[in-house]
């Protein structure tokens, strides 16, 4: 039985997650990528505590998907500033490192997190 799209992009996650893990130090930047919109989050995975979060929803960016990526990357950035946070472990979510995803980290390398 041959797997669809998302069952592959689920199946590498599930891989990704086994090897990283966020603390409070040093959270996981979670990504999340929609057709529509991208979301992102920094997790505390000893604590299961969200500790900020960014979405293209949320920022009303104009231009395309990329240039919202990027714009959330900053925002991300900013909002871990905030909390002090300046070093995190990026969980790509199973997709790949192009495109969307390589514009969100790209921001938020801009903004001052060390990837």
């Amino acid at each position: 039985m041959k797997l669809t799209k998302a069952q592959k992009r689920k199946r590498i996650h599930q891989r990704i997650r086994k090897k990283i893990q966020g603390t409070a130090d040093r959270p996981r930047l979670s990504v999340y990528r929609s057709n529509k919109a991208i979301y992102v989050q920094l997790i505390n995975d000893l604590d299961g505590v969200t500790l900020a979060s960014a979405s293209s929803i949320e920022i009303a960016a104009s231009g395309t998907k990329v240039e919202q990526a990027k714009a959330v990357g900053k925002k991300i950035a900013e909002k871990a500033s905030a909390e002090k946070i300046s070093s995190v472990v990026f969980d790509r979510g199973g997709y790949l490192y192009h495109g969307r995803v390589k514009a969100l980290a790209d921001g938020a390398r801009e903004g001052g997190l060390q990837l």
